[in-house]
């Protein structure tokens, strides 16, 4: 038992993944561990390899985790457009942009972005950018 895990540690720690990936296919079938009242040592070892192994197990995950991730930040993208478009369609008055533009002091952009996202209403806009 010990023997061989101090092996897997020193391997894990130098990062030889071919190694890491054989801990990680028989890490949830191991053998329940027979109580050692004599050696100390064998409980800290325990969990430098657990840690070792959960290490492992994350970075195989990685990939998957990563293409979730783009897949929900193009859909995210996607949806953006969409609202563009549809705040685009909104008219609003020259007269509400610069009153918030002068009251608010913000850029043009950022007081016609808050008018089209209320609907060209010019009081809702400036209640939700003094908040």
């Amino acid at each position: 038992g010990s023997v061989r895990r101090r092996g897997v540690v020193d391997m894990a720690t130098e990062g030889d993944v071919e190694l890491e990936l054989e801990t990680e296919t028989s890490g949830p079938e191991r053998p329940p561990e027979k109580p050692r009242k004599h050696d100390s040592g064998a409980a800290d070892l325990e969990r430098v390899t657990d840690y070792a192994e959960e290490k492992e197990i994350q970075s195989s995950n990685l990939e998957t985790a990563m293409s979730v991730i783009g897949d929900r930040r193009s859909r995210e993208q996607k949806a953006k457009q969409e609202r563009e478009k549809e705040l685009a369609k909104v008219t609003i008055k020259k007269e509400d942009l610069e009153l918030i533009m002068t009251e608010m002091e913000i850029s043009r952009a950022a007081a016609e972005r808050s008018l089209r996202e209320h609907m060209g209403n010019v009081v809702e806009a400036l209640i939700a950018l003094t908040n």
